[in-house]
């Protein structure tokens, strides 16, 4: 019997398997898909995640970035060289995440890709977790499994608030001397934006409706936006997938388990960020685990409470200036994207150094002066 379970191997299941092993507890990770395997994502990280390691991600980073360009309907554009902030880490989800699970099974966490949970069941004070491959036993479970996966319903937890998204990955279209830029561009969806995010030998692109409502054709929209950089679409992969946002506080633990990752909806729903606060929700879940493991009644509980305050508090004014913004994005972009510094506070916000709290205030006044004489900043 382990001492945890954990369902997913993504940032948030790796991330809690390799502090919960640090620690010296048992810990058993399982997820469906065989690693590496692919997964529809940007691939953006910020460098603040290093903090919670005591090892080098480098070998896991595809390539470093401090260009940033803002366009709308791909003119008027804004470009910006980050300085005095460390580059933003681009990734490859199937590298980056095996990378972290292998770090995880060096600390003695055992791995099992390639096995589906059929079911879940709670006995005396144990989980059962039920998989093609057998039945395991862990005191304490994980679910890690994303934005589709079954767990928290299994768990008992309300449905989730699932958005639409798409990605594209293609080779690069550019040269391979010019200096990597992570290009946003915004008009061409509504309640949201492209993203493209360059790699070693290509380039990811996203969208993402992050305010619902319409009708868009998002595998379309995205596919457009290819043919626009001279992509040739023949040649590229396209997907379709979900993204769980952060939606109000809820509950994040139950019976001797926890949520994390997207299963928790840690997706800020302003930017669709999601690596480092699913990573973490795993750091807190591990250290929540652990506690419960040392006696400590109250430790999941607590979990919930420290997403909720350190995280979901944070939430409130990115979901504040998200209906704003994606109500009105060429104001938007007019008097906010346009303006130098809001480039340079958004990397202060996505690398942990502000927070939204801080700035949302002053942000919606100035949105709020476009419309009403006087209001302006």
């Amino acid at each position: 019997m382990f001492d945890c379970i954990i369902v997913g191997a993504g940032p948030a299941g790796g991330t809690a398997a390799y502090h919960l092993a640090k620690r010296g507890r048992s810990v058993l990770v399982l997820d469906k898909e065989t690693f590496p395997r692919y997964k529809p994502c940007g691939g953006g990280v910020s460098p603040a995640v290093q903090q919670w390691f005591d090892f080098d991600f480098a070998p896991a980073i595809s390539l470093k970035t401090s260009r940033v360009r803002y366009t709308w309907n791909m003119s008027d554009p804004v470009d910006v060289n980050l300085k005095n902030i460390e580059p933003v880490w681009m990734v490859q989800r199937d590298v980056f995440d095996q990378f972290l699970i292998q770090q995880a099974q060096q600390q003695g966490v055992q791995f099992q890709d390639g096995t589906a949970v059929t079911s879940i069941a709670f006995k005396s004070d144990r989980w059962q977790v039920s998989t093609a491959n057998g039945t395991m036993e862990g005191r304490y479970l994980i679910a890690a499994d994303g934005a589709k996966g079954p767990m928290a319903k299994w768990l008992g937890f309300k449905e989730r608030q699932q958005r639409s998204a798409a990605a594209l990955e293609a080779g690069n279209s550019v040269s391979a001397t010019a200096e990597p830029t992570i290009h946003f561009d915004f008009g061409q969806l509504k309640n949201g934006y492209i993203w493209n995010f360059p790699k070693a030998g290509g380039i990811s692109i996203g969208i993402g409706n992050l305010r619902g409502g319409g009708n868009q054709d998002l595998t379309k929209i995205v596919g457009n936006y290819g043919k626009q950089l001279g992509l040739d679409l023949k040649t590229s992969q396209q997907y379709e997938h979900t993204l769980c946002l952060w939606d109000g506080n809820q509950k994040l633990h139950a019976q001797n388990a926890l949520l994390a990752g997207e299963a928790a909806s840690v997706v800020d729903p302003f930017t669709a960020e999601g690596i480092r606060p699913s990573m973490y929700s795993g750091l807190k879940a591990a250290e929540a685990i652990d506690g419960a493991l040392a006696g400590d009644a109250n430790a999941l509980e607590n979990y919930t409470q420290v997403i909720h305050e350190e995280w979901g508090s944070d939430m409130v004014w990115a979901q504040r200036l998200a209906g704003t913004f994606y109500r009105f994005p060429k104001v938007g972009y007019k008097v906010g994207v346009k303006r130098p510094q809001a480039t340079m506070i958004m990397l202060k916000i996505l690398c942990g150094e502000l927070r939204y709290s801080e700035v949302v205030n002053s942000a919606l006044k100035r949105l709020g002066g476009s419309f009403i004489p006087g209001m302006g900043g």
